[in-house]
């Protein structure tokens, strides 16, 4: 089980790095990071708000399946947002079935290709480590 919160706990980290580099002006990755149309326009464009949000929220993330682990806490908050985190991260890799997700239905962009191959993978792998961690 410590693998799993160490592996976990690295993979949000980098998640979060990934964003705090883009938030100070990095572009590499960028544009397979975003979802887009089939004519390549944005379907979102996050400020620089939005991303530092999320860099802090991965961060956070991180610290639960932490305290999951280590702390070997068995009730309260840290058990709720584990499956909460654990739902977010497996609903995420399902998608909203147009442009994210598994069952996506534009499959031909740079973001979709990504998303198919990495993204919608690594959310299911982290949506699953947070529901071990939570249950045991």
């Amino acid at each position: 089980m410590n693998f799993i919160s160490i592996i976990t706990s690295i993979l949000l980290v980098i998640m979060s790095g990934f964003h705090i580099y883009w938030l100070l002006g990095g572009m590499v990755g960028l544009n397979k990071a975003i979802p887009t149309t089939l004519d390549g326009k944005k379907i979102i464009n996050p400020g620089k708000f939005a991303t530092f949000m999320v860099a802090l929220i991965l961060l956070a993330f991180a610290f639960v399946a932490y305290k999951l682990q280590f702390d070997n806490v068995q009730h309260g908050i840290y058990v709720y947002c584990g499956w909460f985190i654990s739902a977010i991260f497996i609903l995420r890799s399902i998608g909203e079935f147009n442009t994210v997700g598994f069952f996506k239905k534009i499959k031909s962009t740079q973001f979709a290709k990504y998303d198919t191959r990495y993204f919608s993978p690594l959310c299911l792998f982290i949506g699953i480590c947070f529901a071990i961690l939570t249950y045991y």
